[in-house]
């Protein structure tokens, strides 16, 4: 059943000019580095078979005064940077670290993309260190994006918010409620904006929290976004136990969230005084 399927899609039109593109690179010497079809199992756009950067000094537009977040150094840690967001990913938890955004106003109203429907592993991260699709399989867990679907306003971008790199396993009850309502308050706040305002999500574990899958893919207790206006200079978080039954809450602020993280997420230089 499979092969026909793929020999169809592959000499489909479209299949035949990006088949062709890459022959023709390979003859001529290109290489293509971190090349996997693996990653792209949906072909939605050509952009798809060039690998994006794995560092963030490749895509400092995601981050606040081109400054990522400030963490000691870890064993396993990886930077790798999307089209619409990049990722900080843990081969430890097999999940994002955090994910990063740029957002504005034209952004979000170009984020009308149909929403893409697989998911898919990142070739560029050894598999000792990902998650595969068969962790979440029966698991009790949603595949939680971290840079959400709903802010995608291209092909590229779409597809690409689907890789488990941008996934934690998240309560379905909480995914699809409390914080859903979180990602959508936060595309109002965006469209409102004067500017951009950077996004940074992520989740928070505890000791001797479950894991699931062959894998281990580490469950966090808590998820945490924070929205940072650099028009204004204003900065806060919204924080969300990782269950059934949470609700929308009031935002902790800035120094909250770094006290329960014990991570500064922002340059000093980014807020107000």
């Amino acid at each position: 059943m499979f092969l026909p399927f793929f020999v169809n899609r592959l000499f489909s039109w479209p299949g035949r000019v990006r088949l062709a593109a890459v022959l023709a690179l390979s003859l001529t010497g290109a290489v293509l580095p971190n090349f996997s079809w693996a990653r792209f199992p949906q072909f939605d756009s050509a952009a798809l078979l060039i690998p994006e950067p794995t560092s963030f000094a490749q895509c400092p537009q995601f981050f606040a005064h081109g400054t990522p977040p400030a963490l000691p150094h870890r064993p396993q840690l990886r930077e790798l940077c999307y089209e619409a967001f990049a990722v900080l990913h843990s081969g430890s938890t097999r999940t994002p670290v955090y994910v990063a955004q740029r957002l504005n106003r034209q952004i979000i109203e170009g984020a009308n993309e149909k929403r893409a429907k697989r998911f898919f592993a990142d070739a560029r991260l050894p598999s000792s260190e990902r998650a595969e699709l068969e962790d979440y399989k029966n698991s009790g867990y949603s595949r939680g994006h971290m840079a959400p679907a709903g802010d995608m306003s291209t092909p590229t971008a779409m597809a690409q918010s689907f890789s488990l790199a941008n996934m934690v396993p998240q309560n379905p009850q909480q995914n699809g409620g409390a914080w859903s309502k979180i990602e959508q308050d936060t595309r109002h706040y965006v469209r409102r904006a004067k500017g951009d305002v950077f996004v940074i999500t992520g989740p928070v574990f505890t000791d001797n929290g479950p894991r699931i899958g062959a894998n281990g893919v580490r469950v966090p207790t808590y998820l945490y976004k924070l929205v940072y206006d650099a028009t204004t200079q204003r900065a806060w978080a919204h924080w969300q136990e990782n269950r059934e039954g949470e609700t929308v809450g009031r935002p902790i602020s800035y120094q909250e969230l770094v006290k329960r993280t014990g991570v500064e997420f922002l340059p000093r230089s980014a807020l107000q005084h």
